[in-house]
């Protein structure tokens, strides 16, 4: 197997495989036992802890799944370890539990979220946290500085622009971005298809969607990507 070919080898559960938020609710443990049994990669966020633990989530606060207002880079992560998610029994989770839960079986992808933490503490903490993980691993981003701080950190896992846009201007930034040494994309599939993408494609880069919800966005994954990032169905 190539270096990048388990990225695009099976579905990827959309912070896990949840049943939007019902019983099983985003980025939350039972999320991802629940992909690991059903033979799916892992999407999942991360951000830092006030005292530089990597957690995983999503939001900017934790209102619309936790009922507070209260943001994760605000609380030291044994606060964080108590707080309950929705109406689920479950707690938001520190990534080392992730990946001690996951033991390689199947590949995690990993979105580093902007947020007020400096872009190399982070990117320093997400490296010592998975250094010694010999699964597949991928960290992506939105954000340019988190990933350039990953690279300058010495990042040796797979990195990957998460993007969207249709415009030429967009492209050419998107395009400035992978310049710094990226190794895949995982793009909005309303906006394809695209030039920067077919691109890519032909390039031999990887390329993955976000959030296929329906039939129409499964198409359109397979059509001008080679991967889809799925939930709110179970792919055939």
């Amino acid at each position: 197997m190539s270096r990048l070919e388990w990225l695009t080898a099976r579905p990827i559960a959309h912070r896990g495989y949840h049943d939007m938020n019902g019983a099983v609710w985003e980025n939350t443990m039972p999320a991802f036992e629940r992909a690991i049994a059903n033979d799916f990669a892992i999407e999942c966020d991360i951000r830092l802890s006030a005292d530089g633990e990597v957690i995983v989530f999503h939001d900017d606060d934790l209102q619309r799944l936790c009922g507070r207002s209260d943001t994760i880079e605000a609380l030291a992560a044994s606060e964080i370890d108590t707080v309950r998610v929705g109406t689920a029994d479950a707690t938001i989770p520190r990534l080392r539990t992730l990946l001690a839960a996951t033991r390689g079986r199947v590949p995690l992808v990993i979105e580093l979220k902007s947020g007020p933490t400096d872009p190399d503490l982070f990117a320093a903490a997400v490296i010592a946290e998975i250094k010694d993980y010999t699964g597949p691993l991928a960290l992506m981003s939105f954000d340019v500085t988190l990933l350039s701080a990953l690279k300058h950190a010495g990042a040796t896992c797979p990195l990957g622009l998460t993007a969207q846009g249709h415009d030429a201007k967009t492209f050419n930034a998107h395009r400035e971005t992978m310049a710094i040494g990226l190794d895949f994309v995982s793009y909005y599939y309303d906006d394809l298809p695209n030039d920067f993408v077919a691109g890519l494609r032909d390039a031999g880069v990887p390329v993955i969607t976000w959030t296929a919800r329906n039939e129409r966005a499964r198409q359109i994954t397979f059509q001008y990507a080679d991967q889809m990032t799925f939930e709110g169905f179970t792919p055939a």
